[in-house]
């Protein structure tokens, strides 16, 4: 009896749930939420309208999925992996691996039309507002200052608020996507942008006391550099 393996090409694959995001996303992009069917959409995917509803309630369960699975949601997720967590007492590192990333998502043609979908909907869809400041501003922001209370309790930083020091980060992320993603008629050159990114975290770096030597340095026990306040 012929055994069936399963090719990288096949589990690489996406699956149909991963096809319906990926079309729904194109597809609230073109004709905006609103305009969009879910005839078309099954269309697209290449599967019956029916079968659209063994994977999702409806198209209102399509777009909160895709919130949370795109813009700040990813970023979120991210700071999850083990990647990070092992820049949990390098914050010169840690810094420089997150605004990277960002470059990497901000770039992503799914990433516009994300932000083209959600500019649209986010007022008109009953709990997307919500859903979307959840993962903006609750997940990613109450990480992002876990990080950096970690980096003051270890002596790493200089900073007497985590969660602002978290926020200024981000702030300062945010203003160079507008300039070089969205303000402009076009997006910048990648290499613009990296520019940009360095001389912001060699900034901001240095307002918190940390750097690329920093990383590499470890205080003695109990010596620390700033005292993290409470929250």
């Amino acid at each position: 009896m012929a055994l069936h393996t399963t090719s990288a090409a096949e589990s690489a694959a996406p699956t149909t749930r991963e096809r319906i995001l990926t079309e729904a996303l194109d597809l609230f992009a073109q004709s905006g939420y609103g305009g969009a069917s879910m005839r078309e959409l099954a269309r697209r995917v290449g599967i019956r309208e029916s079968s659209l509803y063994n994977h999702f309630t409806g198209k209102a369960a399509i777009l909160e999925a895709i919130v949370s699975e795109h813009g700040p949601a990813s970023s979120a997720s991210r700071l999850e992996e083990p990647r990070y967590k092992q820049l949990a007492r390098q914050p010169a590192a840690f810094c420089r691996q997150f605004a990277l990333d960002l470059v990497e998502q901000w770039s992503d043609p799914r990433e516009h039309q994300f932000q083209k979908v959600i500019t649209a909907e986010r007022n008109r869809v009953p709990g997307i507002r919500a859903k979307f400041a959840d993962h903006f501003y609750a997940r990613e922001q109450s990480m992002m200052t876990d990080y950096f209370r970690g980096f003051a309790l270890a002596g790493l930083v200089n900073t007497p608020d985590p969660r602002e020091t978290a926020r200024l980060f981000a702030a300062g992320l945010i203003y160079i996507r507008l300039e070089h993603y969205v303000m402009g008629a076009a997006p910048s050159p990648r290499q613009k942008v990296i520019e940009a990114i360095d001389r912001y975290l060699a900034f901001f770096l240095s307002l918190i006391g940390a750097g690329e030597d920093t990383d590499k340095k470890r205080k003695p026990k109990g010596e620390t550099r700033g005292k993290a306040a409470p929250d």
